[in-house]
């Protein structure tokens, strides 16, 4: 795994995240409580002065691990964040996971709709899916959420806006750039705190963090952010290995974005 210069990655995200706030009348970011979004948060304080400027939304279908309800609770108290919890329905799905496939979208737009964001903040990373790497730093979606990933705008920074349908949003992805062990360095050199579950307990840990329905820990005795880093140096298995395999085949999960799925 290609590690990259984090002050690079850091400057370029820092400087998405100002485009976005400055462009868009009302942003809001998506929050997972996994390292990646948790790091898209603390990127956030750091480039707007020790404060997260927009909302956080947790699309919460009541299912996830208790260590991550935890760590929501301590973590948004502690960094101030304006949390918006918006409940997901959990029914029969037949484009992915009833609990994480088209479910958490039909929420997703109820609150933007209900809050009217005009832009949200996603940290998906162009490693972690082929589907994700056809993605822009800024991409527009329509108003149905719909996303047309074989018309992808230039990355021409003043000409978002004016690609935005009416009643549509734009999504933003500052960690485009991004991979895996880059988040863990950075992790590491910024001291954020990240989830219980990604430390080994009893030889097992969790990789990737979804609800407790479709997440599988996998077999590791790494206990900290330095274990965890020199694990991945050496690993051949893909980071999204433990998540539900219906939705993460090629064709489900382009299907799934394309109808708004992060």
């Amino acid at each position: 795994m290609i590690k990259q210069d984090l002050t690079v990655l850091e400057e370029r995200s820092i400087f998405v995240l100002r485009e976005a706030k400055q462009k868009f009348g009302k942003v809001a970011a998506l929050w997972s409580m996994g390292k990646d979004s948790t790091t898209m948060l603390a990127l956030a304080r750091k480039a707007f002065l020790g404060k997260v400027p927009f909302p956080v939304i947790h699309i919460d279908n009541s299912i996830d691990f208790p260590e991550t309800y935890e760590f929501r609770q301590d973590l948004a108290k502690k960094w101030n964040l304006d949390l918006i919890v918006a409940p997901s329905e959990i029914k029969p799905d037949l484009v992915g996971s009833a609990c994480c496939g088209k479910n958490k979208p039909e929420t997703l737009k109820k609150v933007m709709d209900e809050y009217g964001f005009d832009a949200l903040i996603v940290s998906i990373r162009r490693d972690e899916h082929g589907i994700r790497a056809k993605e822009r730093y800024m991409s527009p979606r329509d108003k149905k959420f719909r996303w047309n990933y074989k018309d992808q705008p230039a990355e021409l920074w003043d000409d978002y806006s004016s690609k935005l349908d009416v009643g549509g949003h734009v999504r933003v992805h500052p960690l485009l750039d991004w991979n895996e062990i880059d988040i863990w360095n950075y992790v590491k050199r910024e001291r954020i705190p990240v989830n219980p579950l990604y430390f080994s307990r009893n030889g097992y840990r969790y990789r990737s963090l979804g609800c407790t329905h479709c997440t599988i820990h996998i077999k590791s005795n790494a206990r900290t952010v330095e274990n965890i880093i020199s694990e991945l140096e050496t690993t051949k298995i893909e980071e999204r290995s433990g998540r539900s395999m219906d939705k993460e085949r090629e064709y489900v999960m382009q299907r799934l974005r394309s109808l708004g799925y992060m």
